[in-house]
């Protein structure tokens, strides 16, 4: 008898549990992490709508009561996302996909409203969630965000120029055949051993200042102040004997040497 219950009640157990449970995900959109949490379930993200498109800017977002779903216009744009249906309406377009409210909160297949809105969705591993760059936006949503991180890791107390200089060491190894062909990727490389140490240490991850925003958004603008470097590091805090003994020094700036 106890045996027959202890089946049924794994039984009803298992049944309750979904085949692979949700996690939350961060997802950010040109450079701003949502507050409101994302979810990754059976490779999907879920997200937010009005926090979305809060993101995005210029969208109007309320719930319609009488129609029980969310609405959002921008212009002359109009969107419904309608939970009894599961579809997501833009315009005369109907997109069929999971839609659900979860404490109070309207949830949608992140790819499949991005992307509609003609905007472009990149998985980032390092980053652990999904990076949206929106329809218009002047910068890549994931190579901003790294690009600020690295260089306010690096350079935080820098004066302007010397920030702008660690960007154009980032963006110089990315345009070199000797790195590799992405920002992220020069960021994270290990040749050996990690090339910045803010990497090893973490300090990467954290948010950047406004002022180390601006210097990667005018260093991706092409404005330059070290030239071709590839190299630097602060004398205060290394021998650099490596680079010393193998790279041709440039300029200072601030408190870093910097090398071709």
């Amino acid at each position: 008898m106890k045996r027959k219950l202890l089946c049924g009640l794994l039984a009803a157990a298992s049944l309750s549990l979904p085949a692979r449970a949700a996690r939350t995900v961060p997802v950010q959109v040109d450079n701003q992490v949502l507050e409101e949490s994302a979810y990754l379930e059976k490779g999907v993200t879920y997200v937010p709508l009005r926090s979305l498109l809060d993101a995005m800017g210029g969208w109007e977002v309320s719930w319609d009561s009488q129609r029980q779903a969310a609405v959002a216009s921008s212009g002359s744009t109009h969107l419904t996302a309608d939970p009894a249906r599961d579809t997501i309406q833009i315009g005369q377009e109907v997109l069929s996909g999971p839609v659900t409210v979860k404490s109070g909160r309207t949830y949608v297949p992140l790819r499949l409203l991005a992307e509609a809105l003609d905007c472009t969705v990149d998985w980032d591993a390092r980053f652990g969630g999904a990076a949206v760059t929106s329809a218009g936006a002047e910068y890549n949503a994931g190579d901003l965000y790294w690009l600020s991180r690295i260089i306010c890791a690096e350079s935080g107390g820098e004066p302007m120029r010397g920030q702008i200089a660690v960007g154009n060491v980032v963006l110089n190894r990315v345009d070199s055949q000797d790195f590799p062909d992405t920002i992220p990727e020069v960021i994270f490389e290990y040749n050996g051993k990690i090339q910045f140490e803010p990497v090893a240490n973490g300090t990467v991850y954290k948010d950047p200042t406004e002022q180390s925003v601006e210097a990667a958004k005018r260093a991706l603008d092409g404005e330059n102040t070290i030239g071709k470097a590839l190299y630097f590091y602060a004398p205060a805090l290394s021998q650099g004997e490596w680079i010393n003994d193998n790279r041709t020094y440039y300029r200072t700036i601030g408190c870093h040497r910097f090398y071709l």
